[in-house]
């Protein structure tokens, strides 16, 4: 009997659709992706053009009629601003600062757990101290403290976001590194004489990629949610171009007079952004780590 053997890709694609609530969350995330993606074209007005913007459509309930004959179904906030071109935009936004930040974070981690697992000794100590000393503060108060210094602005967000995440990549990248070094293959490249950097990057990174894949999923939802935090206390991005967390800061103050939608329907937005993330990579993570399987 003739047993077709399967690929790796269609033997990871059979395992991740075993559990019913990731691929639930894998169908709501790239559903957000896609609207923030598309944003400019499917949104109803491009809240950031202060033109299309009009004071007299301020904090209009749900379904009402804007000034230029449109219906905002979610809504208008304090500026006049569709809820629905804002929620669209805000997730842009939020995406892009997550995974722009979570990229950059995992590079330089990458680099810096290898260069210590692959050199140890004294390299070792100083640069896993460094990490240690990052990971002892509350990541918030780092970025508070960053912000403060540097200032808003989206590119200022991102390196502090970036100074709060590289550490765990360090950490997690030298223990796979570690167990990896003293494989095989790793001493058949060093007696062959190939050279470090192709030993570290060709064959010692691609192997410690699975954990990495993991991590890097969860930290997209806390950069996000980190992001949103700042911005709710007002240290993030600017109030002409609101994430979902400005969009929530933006709404508070009238929540007890009754108009709820202005933080309400940004707050559902990101909700269900960070926990269809977190449903991914929990699932990623047994997946491709099959001992942690429950």
């Amino acid at each position: 009997m003739n047993v077709r053997e399967q690929t790796p890709l269609a033997r990871f694609v059979e395992e991740f659709a075993e559990s019913k609530l990731a691929v639930a969350g894998s169908v709501v995330l790239l559903l957000l992706v896609v609207i923030a993606l598309t944003a400019p074209w499917i949104a109803p007005q491009n809240p950031y053009d202060l033109a299309q913007l009009d004071i007299l459509d301020a904090k209009l309930e749900p379904g009402a009629k804007l000034g230029n004959g449109k219906t905002a179904l979610l809504g208008t906030d304090d500026q006049g601003r569709d809820m629905v071109a804002g929620i669209y935009y805000g997730l842009r936004i939020s995406i892009f600062v997550g995974v722009s930040a979570t990229v950059l974070a995992l590079l330089i981690g990458a680099i810096v757990g290898m260069l210590a697992a692959y050199v140890g000794g004294r390299t070792d100590s100083v640069l896993m101290r460094i990490a240690d000393i990052q990971l002892s503060f509350p990541p918030i108060l780092i970025a508070l403290v960053l912000l403060a210094l540097l200032g808003q602005g989206l590119g200022k967000i991102i390196t502090a976001l970036v100074t709060v995440q590289w550490a765990y990549y360090a950490r997690t990248v030298r223990g796979a590194a570690l167990v990896e070094r003293r494989r095989e293959y790793i001493e058949a490249a060093q007696v062959l004489g190939l050279p470090p950097a192709r030993i570290v990057f060709g064959h010692l990174l691609p192997n410690c990629m699975p954990p990495l894949i993991v991590i890097a999923t969860v930290q997209v939802a806390a950069a996000i949610t980190l992001e949103a935090t700042l911005s709710f206390l007002g240290l993030g991005l600017p109030i002409t171009e609101p994430s979902l967390g400005l969009l929530i800061a933006n709404g508070f103050n009238y929540m007890l007079s009754g108009k709820y939608w202005i933080s309400f329907f940004p707050g559902i937005a990101l909700v269900l952004l960070i926990v269809s993330i977190n449903l991914v990579g929990d699932h990623l993570r047994d997946v491709l780590n099959p001992r942690l399987k429950r």
